[in-house]
């Protein structure tokens, strides 16, 4: 459910920027976008200690980011798709790596409050 309440705030993040505060940019959508991948391995994991579905979802979203690198013909067809530009993006961004670093902390937060309210 959460993976799904995400990826509709992401999508809503880019296609009514104008709710949100001009100076945050496009970066509160890729910060959803790496709370996305965390919800994502947290599911495929159910098991794993928060910390290493935050490490893996970081790395994943570091990997895509450094994907755009490079520039195949064969991937930037893919990039120039919907769906293509929403998974892997178009243009390499070290800005993008901080956003993604607090999509997966805000994960690891919301995990951490919900666990002890469990408890």
């Amino acid at each position: 459910m959460a993976f799904l309440a995400t990826i509709a705030a992401g999508l809503a993040s880019r296609k009514f920027p104008g709710l949100l505060p001009a100076f945050l940019g496009k970066y509160p959508g890729d910060a959803l976008w790496s709370l996305m991948v965390f919800f994502g391995v947290g599911a495929m994991f159910p098991t794993a200690a928060g910390v290493r579905v935050a490490t893996t979802a970081l790395g994943l979203a570091y990997a895509v980011e450094a994907l755009k690198l490079w520039q195949a013909p064969w991937l930037v067809q893919v990039r120039h798709t919907a769906i293509g530009h929403l998974v892997f993006g178009h243009v390499f961004s070290w800005q993008n790596l901080v956003a993604y670093a607090v999509g997966v902390l805000v994960g690891l937060a919301l995990e951490s409050f919900f666990l002890r309210q469990k408890a």
